[in-house]
């Protein structure tokens, strides 16, 4: 297993190449390994700027990138795995790992031991699971502790010298990039046992688990007699456990409060080592299906290092949290808009904060907004075309509120304004958060 180049590539949109490189590293004797095993269908690592450019494409992160293309956004082509295939130099490059987090694009070329004509699958290919653990490491690393530009320049500077000790000749023997910033003369690290293809580092350090449990309600409010509204509770567990030893074993357990509705359509991930079958044959699809299984929802895994989602959800709730009317009209270039929100009596009226988001979209930036609320203050980003009606912690004691107002766009500017293929016309949403 190893790693034929790595890349982290800030994205920067507005500026000519909407993206710098930051880092990049290749190490040539896995490139002439990879030569080896790939014979014909060896495409070799691209320089800095053609990989820049065709990465961007394929990621949609390109200013121009507004159209849609054959090659990249029909349905064949839809990823969810984060492996893409480059186009470069009338080659395709297989398999690229990337994603993008806090600004910044990881990407690694994992080495296939292999042909790729034709394509393996990947679950045979164990170096794409430690090209992710490598980059979820110098995630970890870049920003466990940076606050501003400098401490992230900082780290940076260090990488090639962390590299050494922890991914020397391609191969990652330590993600814990903070292990090998720690050791004074930067010695290798060994493993007296063995390790898992997902996990290649251990952690040193205070033991501590972090979990934090996320849910969004999706909620289609109709306000019309004959048609029922809908809406859905998502969630998704997410666990980050700092544990010494190469396989700890850890157990959450998931406890529903009073009258809570049964969780369903639960998806785990793969380092889930056991489960209850009762817990994954719970489906909101079946609407007869009355064997919901109402916990405790116990979750036994071993971790790897770096923070993950333990699990996805759905739930259905008696009623939406808030419930609320949005209208618009357009009038030339104008838009008179309504919106009336009102939070359930079921719901604690105290948030750590409450804000409505109200996007335009496929229209000029915002010239003259004339508005009136009711309750809270409202905050205009006119080139971003946006609305952000704060409402703070806590609603009104009527627990209703309101906003109404006309607001004046520009000329359309289809390089900077926020584009939609659905938010046409009248189609738009309001969005709460809190």
């Amino acid at each position: 297993m190893a790693q034929r180049a790595v890349w982290l590539i800030s994205h920067e949109p507005g500026t000519p190449l909407c993206g710098t490189v930051r880092f990049s590293r290749r190490y040539p004797t896995v490139e002439k390994r990879a030569k080896v095993f790939n014979g014909a269908s060896y495409v070799p690592i691209p320089e800095d700027g053609p990989f820049l450019k065709s990465l961007l494409f394929e990621l949609r992160l390109l200013d121009e990138d507004k159209d849609f293309e054959e090659s990249r956004d029909s349905c064949s082509h839809i990823s969810k795995t984060s492996v893409y295939g480059l186009k470069v130099g009338g080659e395709e490059l297989w398999p690229v790992v990337a994603f993008l987090k806090n600004g910044i694009v990881y990407a690694c070329v994992p080495l296939v031991e292999q042909t790729l004509s034709p394509r393996p699958p990947l679950i045979s290919i164990s170096a794409i699971s430690q090209g992710f653990e490598f980059l979820f490491g110098i995630q970890d690393f870049l920003h466990s502790s940076s606050k501003n530009d400098t401490e992230l320049n900082t780290k940076l500077s260090q990488l090639p010298d962390l590299l050494l000790q922890a991914c020397p000749f391609g191969t990652l023997l330590d993600a814990n990039l903070q292990n090998s910033l720690d050791s004074i003369n930067f010695a290798s690290v060994s493993h007296p046992q063995k390790q898992p293809a997902w996990k290649a580092g251990t952690y040193k350090g205070k033991p501590q688990v972090s979990i934090s449990i996320t849910e969004k309600v999706n909620s289609m409010q109709y306000d019309k007699q004959d048609i029922a509204d809908t809406w859905q509770v998502i969630g998704a567990v997410t666990c980050k456990c700092d544990l010494e030893g190469i396989m700890p074993n850890v157990t959450i357990s998931l406890s529903l409060p009073t009258n809570g509705s049964p969780l369903q359509d639960i998806l785990v991930h793969p380092c889930v080592t056991s489960l209850d079958s009762a817990i994954l044959t719970s489906s909101s699809i079946d609407a007869m299906d009355d064997s919901a299984f109402s916990g405790p929802y116990k979750f036994p895994f071993s971790p790897p290092l770096e923070s993950f989602n333990l699990c996805y959800y759905t739930s259905q709730v008696p009623v939406p949290p808030i419930l609320g009317f949005y209208q618009m009209n357009e009038e030339g270039i104008q838009l008179k808009i309504t919106a009336n929100l009102k939070l359930h009596e079921s719901v604690k009226n105290n948030f750590e904060f409450c804000e409505a988001h109200i996007p335009f979209y496929n229209r000029g930036p915002i010239t003259h907004v004339e508005y009136k609320v009711s309750f809270g203050q409202l905050e205009v980003f006119r080139e971003k075309s946006l609305l952000i009606w704060i409402i703070g912690q806590k609603f009104p004691k009527s627990m209703e509120i309101s906003l109404s107002g006309t607001v004046t766009f520009g000329a359309k500017n289809h390089d900077k304004q926020p584009f939609d293929h659905i938010c046409t016309g009248n189609t738009a949403y309001l969005k709460t958060g809190n």
